[in-house]
């Protein structure tokens, strides 16, 4: 077996342990927390915020601090520190503690997911490299699925207590596992005396591919001058604005317009994670088969289909419908923009480059929300938030067909 897969399944381990067990874990830990520090509904949704407050930024200087010093070694320190904030979390008797660990923990958090989705590209051709993005990707499905098994069976086990030892567990895990990622991950195959898994790649019109070491200052400058780089960005502020909305509204519109009990709406919900697991992989697949171009622009319709199906068919049937095709999508934006970022950059600037549009995507996940709320708020109705998701999603797929088309990579196999 070629080492480029167990980079890949490394990988899926670092996605659970970052977006699985150190940000979705929140919710599952939230209401035993809420009590336990007797916060407001306010002050809880601020500690959600941190995290993302804490993410982004490192998202983009955790890809440039990569490319300065490899992404193996900011990986493994960024893991360290989520496992030392999440199992610090813990201990919080207070808003402010709570508030700035989860802040950390999202500095971590991007500073670790930003540099393994860049690992596909010195380790995976071309023609490989969407499934290699979509295997990395599924570590977010199985741990939000893995922490929907484990978290409640603490928080309850331990009594009001339990949220606490809900942290310490996954602040253990992380720090423990970080030694295991840095234990298998490599920077380049030649680390490992191989090459490229899928055959040599030659880019075209790439510049910035010499031997020679990239600092933080000589990558901005290259990354930021391509044309393609924010054509891409804005399809991905598309992609976090529109899903973020049906993630954030699905639950409250089954039960307040769906005439669904919450427990059905869990229910339908835990649909939507088990076929997020593998969405990834599907979508990578499909986008090395018929092209970056086409596979995102297909993936954004089916996203574009799942919310106007559970408006328009309003029964158990279409809500089970619209949150399986939602699922098996899901995570079609990480795998194909990781895998087209690879396909258009040097090895040496993909971590700068995830890392910007990141930047853009986290911009489009933040006001996802606040106008699907607003629009809530303004219409009474959930059925015009995600008809705007759908629309928005069109636009993308649009979009995405008038991306330039991938001529800058050739093969030959070795």
């Amino acid at each position: 077996m070629h080492y480029a897969w167990i980079i890949a399944c490394t990988g899926t381990l670092t996605l659970i342990l970052t977006t699985g067990f150190g940000k979705l874990s929140y919710s599952l830990i939230l209401p035993s927390m809420k009590s336990g520090l007797a916060l407001t509904y306010t002050q809880a949704g601020l500690i959600g915020t941190a995290n993302m407050v804490g993410y982004l930024p490192l998202a983009l200087i955790g890809g440039f601090v990569a490319v300065r010093f490899g992404s193996r070694r900011t990986i493994f320190i960024s893991l360290m520190v989520m496992g030392i904030s999440l199992f610090l979390t813990g201990l919080s008797d207070s808003f402010a503690f709570a508030l700035f660990m989860r802040f950390i923990t999202g500095m971590g958090n991007g500073a670790a997911v930003v540099p393994m989705m860049a690992l596909t590209a010195p380790w995976f051709c071309a023609r490989k490299r969407g499934v290699a993005a979509g295997i990395i990707t599924a570590g977010i499905g199985i741990g939000l699925s893995l922490g929907g098994l484990f978290i409640p069976f603490l928080v309850t086990r331990f009594g009001p207590d339990g949220w606490r030892y809900a942290w310490f567990v996954l602040g253990g895990i992380v720090f423990a596992f970080s030694f295991v990622s840095y234990a298998f991950l490599r920077d380049s195959p030649a680390e490992k005396g191989t090459s490229m898994y899928g055959g040599v790649e030659e880019r075209l019109h790439l510049s910035c591919q010499g031997g020679g070491a990239v600092s933080i200052f000589s990558a901005w400058a290259e990354v930021t001058k391509r044309k393609e780089l924010w054509n891409l960005g804005f399809l991905y502020f598309i992609f976090g604005f529109s899903y973020i909305i049906y993630m954030t509204f699905i639950v409250a519109y089954l039960v307040g317009e769906g005439g669904l009990v919450p427990q059905q709406a869990g229910k339908i919900f835990a649909v939507l994670g088990f076929a997020s697991i593998v969405s990834g992989v599907l979508w990578g697949w499909i986008s090395d088969s018929i092209g970056r171009r086409y596979g995102l622009a297909l993936a954004y319709v089916t996203l574009a289909l799942a919310c106007l199906i559970c408006v328009f068919w309003r029964s158990s049937a279409g809500f089970y419908l619209s949150a399986t095709v939602f699922g098996l999508t899901l995570a079609c934006g990480p795998s194909i923009m990781s895998a087209t970022i690879g396909d258009l950059m040097g090895e040496k600037l993909v971590p700068a480059a995830i890392g910007i549009i990141t930047i853009v995507f986290g911009i489009g996940q933040a006001l996802g929300p606040f106008v699907g709320g607003w629009m809530k708020d303004s219409t009474g109705a959930f059925a015009g938030v995600f008809m705007l998701s759908a629309v928005a999603l069109l636009v993308g797929a649009a979009g995405a067909l008038m991306l330039m088309k991938s001529g800058e990579v050739q093969f030959s196999k070795t």
